[in-house]
């Protein structure tokens, strides 16, 4: 009986180890589905979903490439369909094409700080081509939680699902 006891004992902390041996930049890595979005009023300290609820996608591939594409909840079935690469867009097409922000960029992981530092090289808004943004992070379970460093953005926190 002790026997057994110490093989299912020994078992558990070989299995305990080699998962914390993962180290983040490799836990990072993969497709993630927005669970939530929420901002935190800074006068009564709660939390609401930002702009009514966001939905996207956030991509690290394990390379160091990071692709993400945010956009309000329901975006996708607006009925509308509009030319790519077109300037004969109509104007209610372009307002809408605003409830989308995407980038695609390099990443590093800093394992001390937990910090992702996402390094954009393309951007819906030309105005942050070749800017930096860093998360701070941390996992819950299967959940992937970050918090903006920059203080313009400081007040949100999204939850990621891990999609793959």
């Amino acid at each position: 009986m002790l026997n057994k006891f110490l093989i299912v004992f020994i078992i558990l902390i070989c299995s305990c180890k080699q998962s914390s041996l993962e180290s983040k930049s490799e836990k990072i890595s993969g497709l993630w589905k927005l669970e939530s979005m929420k901002v935190r009023d800074t006068v009564s300290n709660t939390w609401s979903d930002f702009k009514g609820g966001m939905d996207g996608y956030l991509l690290y591939d394990g390379n160091g490439h990071v692709a993400l594409h945010l956009y309000e909840k329901g975006y996708e079935k607006a009925g509308m369909k509009f030319p790519n690469f077109n300037d004969s867009i109509p104007l209610e097409a372009l307002k809408y094409i605003t409830k989308s922000y995407y980038y695609m960029g390099n990443y590093k992981v800093s394992e001390n700080d937990s910090i992702v530092s996402h390094y954009k090289l393309s951007h819906s808004n030309p105005s942050e081509f070749g800017l930096t943004a860093e998360r701070r992070f941390y996992f819950s379970g299967d959940t992937l939680v970050m918090q903006p460093v920059e203080r313009k953005n400081s007040r949100l926190k999204l939850k990621w699902l891990k999609a793959d």
